[in-house]
């Protein structure tokens, strides 16, 4: 299979096997990482690509293209957790995926989906951050994690809070805000009532499509008619692709009730008004 390491069966070689035969071939002190361990600890599905694997910046190990990509860290001994396969932990994990990503942003969006999904503890990986910071994207990252401590609980509101808001100098919405509907607590994505705005900003992702979620927003829907505030409501596609015309619509409310702030344009705004 590899420098040293066979395999004592026929046929195809199952996911476990690769795995033990990475683990073999780089050495004792070896721990699985990256994608694989982000694999195994339930973050992502498992992909038919090589194994990662960590190692001490003295191990001789290289990467073995297509079947091991070998990876060193200094700080081998402070992210390995007990266990087999011996792998690095959660939160050390996720912060591997995140770097490898090829941009900033990209790095932000899935460390943003592993802390909102719970697959990681945001103050474990906050943590990590101060203890072993990365070796690119730290400030990314640190406004990544600070966002989810703020309230933002999925991707969606990521986008809201950095695509829309951000980019366009819109002020911060607060987030997670309860309000009582039909006896019970309820909790909107973004509303800018500590500027005196009654403004509900609410991001439907696809749990929105369930009949009793949809039954509960329809609900939330006529309290806040009753009482008066103003609503709008964005999805993945319109955010994904034109957060500018949601930056432009949100402005316009604020702006109607009373806000003086500039809209910032971004580089993806076009030229004229949408």
């Amino acid at each position: 299979m590899l420098r040293g390491v066979y395999a004592t069966f026929t046929g195809p070689l199952p996911r476990e096997s690769r795995v033990a035969a990475a683990l073999l071939y780089a050495g004792p002190a070896a721990l699985v990482s990256h994608r694989t361990a982000a694999e195994l600890w339930g973050m992502c599905p498992e992909s038919p690509g090589p194994v990662h694997v960590t190692v001490p910046y003295q191990c001789s190990a290289i990467s073995q293209p297509p079947l091991v990509v070998v990876h060193r860290s200094r700080a081998y001994r402070h992210i390995a957790t007990d266990g087999q396969p011996p792998l690095t932990s959660r939160a050390d994990t996720a912060l591997d995926m995140a770097v490898a990503e090829p941009t900033a942003r990209d790095a932000q969006l899935i460390l943003t989906e592993l802390l909102t999904t719970r697959r990681v503890a945001v103050e474990r990986v906050r943590e990590r951050l101060v203890d072993r910071p990365p070796r690119r994207y730290k400030r990314a990252l640190e406004q990544a994690v600070a966002r989810v401590r703020a309230g933002v609980q999925s991707m969606l509101e990521e986008l809201y809070a950095v695509d829309v808001e951000m980019a366009h100098g819109l002020p911060a919405a607060t987030r997670q805000a309860p309000f009582q509907v039909d006896g019970h607590t309820l909790f909107e994505d973004a509303v800018y009532d500590h500027l005196g705005i009654g403004l509900t900003v609410r991001l439907d992702g696809r749990s929105h499509l369930e009949p009793d979620v949809a039954l509960r927003d329809r609900r939330r829907d006529n309290a806040a008619e009753l009482a008066g505030r103003s609503r709008l409501v964005f999805g993945w596609r319109e955010l994904n692709t034109r957060p500018c015309t949601a930056a432009f619509e949100v402005a316009a409310v604020l702006h109607r009730y009373g806000w003086q702030g500039p809209l910032r344009r971004c580089p993806k705004c076009p030229v004229q008004n949408p």
